[in-house]
């Protein structure tokens, strides 16, 4: 009788696990597919706008089009590295890496590449059971799945960015890659 028991409770609680998992893996291969197209139309827009225009910002307190793309890159490393990752976080303000400097259109693609190659490399192997692990973030408590969320939006709003320059300088957008 008491193995029946053991038994049956193992049942039930594989049963009752094993689908929470299995969504939370969907979310992974979900993302990272949606990660890759980012990638890819982010790289689509840094390549089409002219190098010449790099210094470009719409007004006097805005980012150029060269930081916001190094600032999508150094925000999805300090996501993916130091929030879902256990690496220290970079400061912002005193960071080189991410920092336009002298860094041509090519090294700063190159860099952005880079780092989204680090972020899928981690989010690949991230252990899904921490999905729902919480951590501060600027004062909020959130998941780290809600982490990953975030991080699409900050690609999207700089990226979003970076075509309105483009069109401020007359050139046309490279067309919208769906699923991201």
């Amino acid at each position: 009788m008491k193995q029946l028991l053991i038994l049956t409770s193992i049942l039930f609680f594989t049963s009752v696990a094993t689908p929470l998992v299995a969504q939370q893996d969907d979310f992974i291969k979900e993302y990272l597919e949606r990660l890759e197209n980012s990638r890819k139309y982010l790289i689509l827009v840094a390549e089409t706008m002219p190098e010449d225009k790099y210094n470009y910002k719409a007004s006097p307190e805005s980012l150029t089009f060269a930081q916001n793309l190094l600032h999508i890159a150094y925000a999805m490393d300090w996501h993916s590295q130091s929030l879902l990752g256990a690496r220290k976080a970079r400061v912002w303000q005193t960071d080189t890496e991410f920092k336009v400097a002298n860094k041509s259109k090519k090294e700063m693609i190159a860099l952005v590449n880079k780092t989204f190659d680090k972020a899928i490399e981690l989010i690949t192997e991230f252990d899904v059971k921490k999905l729902s692990d919480t951590l501060d973030y600027f004062g909020l408590n959130r998941t780290k799945r809600q982490i990953l969320l975030i991080l699409s939006d900050h690609i999207t709003h700089h990226r979003g960015q970076m075509l309105v320059y483009m069109r401020l300088n007359g050139l046309v957008p490279p067309r919208y890659v769906l699923f991201q």
